[in-house]
């Protein structure tokens, strides 16, 4: 996990009080001296959807119960560990090897790819998706108890009532910013008799109370994930763009999707009942890590959002938004059979780069082009970055 600490509050709606789990070694807020146009930030930096096929827990497989995913993020792990607070889309559990490690359609991926998203620097995955209840309720628990012991806290699916009836609030640097997370379905698998809690789905008397309870907490950034829409469409759908107004209206901040594994447009709105003045929304992410392989599915993309609080006016607002575009490799390496990450600024002349081939090299340039037109299609006001290696 990155050592950029940050303090993480969960508040019990229903017993009524609050609590705060602090990291060690970091205070809940630096004291900042009170002087006019004082500016603090948060730097908030989000992926897509985090897969594990079967191929890639096949390439992954070390010895026995071993498997290691870190090649994947060795590329970026420096980009995505300098953010105040990561997040992406965690769409498999693990339900444990007893229930057989498995990907689609019903997946269950080994402890290790949890053990992967800790060293890349991820601090928040996202659980609420369709794959939430792949393996029933075991599925859910035994996932939600392994991301603790890996360091890393989530939104979306719960081990109780009183969890599910809890707010994610972070804050970092004195911004305090909620969480929250919801799923259109779960591919028809039943949510267990008993244990509606399991998962958040996309209900706006929910989403409406949850936004509320946010403010009533003290939340000055609210940040909705939905995991909706069909997939493989490379534009937002009426049913997507009906639940982001929606919850626009209901006075979210931000807005990021996932599920249909492209990337979909970005763009800003403004609202009179967000706490910004110019709110952002993200349709999909795309995927990040997963082995399908095809054009628009095989490339993903890092996001950052860069909000900032004036000290003096107690304003806060969205300072800078940019896009790395991040290409998918598959194949074989000095290290064997490896997936890797590769950022926008490769350079396929750079040695470190041999096992690119000429179809990798052109299927990687044409991701990154796809990407930056997608991308810029609603709005030019937000940047590309940049990883150069050096």
């Amino acid at each position: 996990m990155k050592k950029t600490l940050f303090s993480f509050a969960i508040l019990l709606l229903a017993a009524g009080f609050q609590y705060y789990l602090y990291i060690p070694g970091k205070k809940v807020a630096e004291e900042i001296p009170l002087t006019k146009d004082s500016v603090v930030t948060c730097t908030i930096r989000i992926v897509g959807d985090l897969m594990c096929h079967s191929t890639q827990f096949n390439y992954a497989h070390v010895e026995d119960d071993s498997f290691d995913f870190t090649g994947v993020y060795s590329e970026v792990r420096d980009y995505i560990s300098k953010a105040d607070i990561s997040i992406g889309n965690l769409e498999t559990v693990t339900a444990g090897k007893s229930k057989k490690y498995s990907g689609y359609p019903f997946f269950n991926a080994p402890d290790d790819f949890l053990y992967a998203l800790n060293y890349a620097g991820f601090d928040l995955p996202i659980t609420a998706n369709n794959h939430a209840i792949d393996q029933s309720a075991i599925g859910v628990e035994r996932t939600i108890k392994q991301l603790n012991k890996y360091g890393l806290h989530q939104t979306g699916t719960f081990i109780s009532q009183e969890d599910k009836d809890s707010l994610r609030i972070f804050q970092v640097n004195g911004i305090r910013i909620a969480m929250l997370a919801y799923s259109e379905h779960t591919n028809d698998v039943p949510i267990p008799k008993g244990k509606n809690y399991l998962i958040n789905l996309i209900n706006e008397e929910l989403i409406a109370e949850d936004i509320l309870a946010a403010r009533k907490k003290g939340a000055e950034v609210v940040l909705v994930h939905f995991h909706y829409g069909p997939e493989y469409k490379r534009e937002p759908s009426s049913y997507q763009k009906e639940v982001v107004q929606n919850t626009i209206e209901l006075g979210a901040d931000i807005i990021i999707g996932g599920h249909p594994h492209v990337i979909q447009p970005v763009d800003f709105f403004t609202s009179e009942n967000g706490n910004l003045d110019t709110g952002f929304v993200a349709y999909s992410m795309g995927n990040f890590i997963s082995n399908q392989r095809w054009r628009y599915s095989d490339v993903g993309l890092i996001l950052t959002i860069d909000i900032a609080k004036n000290i003096y006016t107690d304003s806060v607002f969205i300072n800078n938004v940019s896009y790395l575009p991040v290409w998918v490799f598959k194949g074989i390496t000095e290290n064997g059979r490896e997936y890797i990450n590769l950022p926008y600024g490769v350079d396929p002349e750079d040695s470190s780069y041999s096992y690119l081939t000429k179809s990798d090299e052109q299927k990687m340039m044409q991701a990154f082009e796809d990407t930056k037109y997608i991308i810029t299609k609603y709005t030019n006001n937000i940047s590309l970055d940049s990883i150069q290696k050096k």
